[in-house]
């Protein structure tokens, strides 16, 4: 492991080292953003739901530029403005005392995490060897979930449903993320690859290009579900427990569902994605889907502590099915010359995070907050719906690699 370890590039460790103190400090404040917005602000479900949204809705619209404008101009400026507007982000929040600004803000927050974070996953792909992807890649994974094991409960102890102290500390952390990041590209300048001299295509061709794939686009559409159920777990779970009397301090509970959400990430991370490197890069995303489906629905019928831990731990494993293996997918389905924008194209699948805290939030606002079933069943259906693409996906994959490898060997032959 030593020895794989050496391997990894500086600036590497630097986006790994700085993804891990970002989410610990993000961790702090927005999971708790939607129990602040309806117990402090007095906002419904519904309007906290569209304020949640419009970040994820900000990210679809933007992410395939962050990644498009990355492959032409270069990581570098695309990643320093990106990281210090994310930093005056945290700064707005701090600030915000209205909804009307907290939508503003968010939407902000939304922009520049949409383009950031598809421009470092680019770039982490860029200077790491091929063997070595999959390591990286998942320790930049361990390296979120870590962060995110002690946020939430430091969030808890600053009041991060009371108070927008935690942004102002997330805001100081990205500005000193930043200038490290500007250090090390300097400091490495030299070994990092150029940007394309070639004169670049058009936004629509590049659209037409991964819209063109048979692959990648049932991938997309298959993930947007995925996400969709993902998405519920900050947004939707977070309202129901801070609304349902019947959970005992559902705030302090939710906190420590998330970090028992991160625990576990960090336990299983490693044999689930040693067992799943194994198997075609879609099974594991076919399976992750289902447990995500399986655990919203048992979110939604539980009535004591112990059921809703268990379900924490049966989507906590269908995440890392899902998250772990999505980035080796898109590295291996991408071509080379165009791996920011396929990363920036697969942020269109977070239309699933824009529709999970509106459609919780009407759910919420028509049956209420004792009324599980009838408010996780539909969100566990909803969610199920990415099954299907996923496995015309990986049909269609497997068809694919089984043609490239009887063309090679014909070549080889010849």
């Amino acid at each position: 492991m030593n020895q794989h370890l050496k391997h990894i590039h500086p600036l590497a460790w630097t986006i790994i080292i700085g993804t891990m103190f970002g989410r610990l400090v993000t961790s702090m404040s927005i999971p708790f953003l939607s129990i602040y917005l309806t117990q402090v602000l007095g906002a419904s479900p519904t309007q906290t739901g569209f304020t949640v949204a419009v970040s994820s809705l900000a990210g679809v619209l933007i992410s395939f530029y962050g990644g498009y404008i990355s492959d032409v101009i270069g990581r570098k400026v695309v990643m320093l403005v990106s990281v210090f507007g994310w930093a005056a982000v945290f700064f707005g929040f701090s600030a915000a005392q209205h909804l009307w600004v907290f939508f503003l803000v968010n939407t902000l927050n939304g922009l520049c995490r949409a383009v950031f974070e598809p421009t470092s996953r680019a770039l982490l792909s860029d200077i790491t060897p091929k063997d070595h992807k999959l390591l990286v890649f998942n320790l930049r994974y361990a390296a979120i979930n870590l962060g995110v094991v002690f946020g939430p409960i430091i969030g808890l102890q600053l009041g991060s449903a009371k108070s927008t102290f935690p942004f102002l500390i997330a805001g100081i952390v990205y500005i000193a993320y930043g200038v490290v990041l500007f250090l090390q590209f300097n400091l490495h300048r030299t070994s990092l690859p150029e940007p394309s001299r070639v004169q670049a295509p058009r936004l629509l061709e590049a659209l037409a290009t991964t819209g063109r794939d048979r692959v990648f686009l049932p991938v997309l559409l298959g993930t947007i579900f995925c996400v969709l159920g993902y998405g519920h777990f900050s947004s939707t779970l977070a309202q129901y427990l801070a609304m349902n009397s019947h959970f005992e301090d559902g705030r302090q509970l939710f906190s420590y569902m998330l970090s028992l959400n991160a625990v576990t990430v960090l336990i299983v991370q490693y044999p689930i994605v040693r067992t799943a490197s194994k198997f075609p890069p879609l099974i594991p995303l076919i399976l992750g889907n289902a447990c995500v489906a399986l655990s919203l629905l048992l979110f939604g019928l539980s009535e004591s502590v112990a059921v809703l831990m268990f379900s924490v731990v049966l989507f906590t494993v269908g995440e890392v099915l899902l998250f772990t293996m999505m980035d080796m997918l898109i590295d291996r389905i991408a071509k080379p010359e165009w791996k920011g924008t396929y990363f920036g194209t697969i942020g269109f699948n977070n239309i699933g995070n824009v529709v999970a805290p509106i459609q919780g939030g009407l759910l919420l606002d028509y049956f209420g907050a004792y009324n599980g079933p009838a408010v996780f069943g539909p969100l566990a259906i909803t969610a199920a719906l990415g099954l299907p693409f996923l496995i015309t996906a990986h049909r269609r994959l497997t068809a694919r690699e089984r043609l490239i490898s009887k063309s090679e060997s014909n070549n080889v032959q010849f």
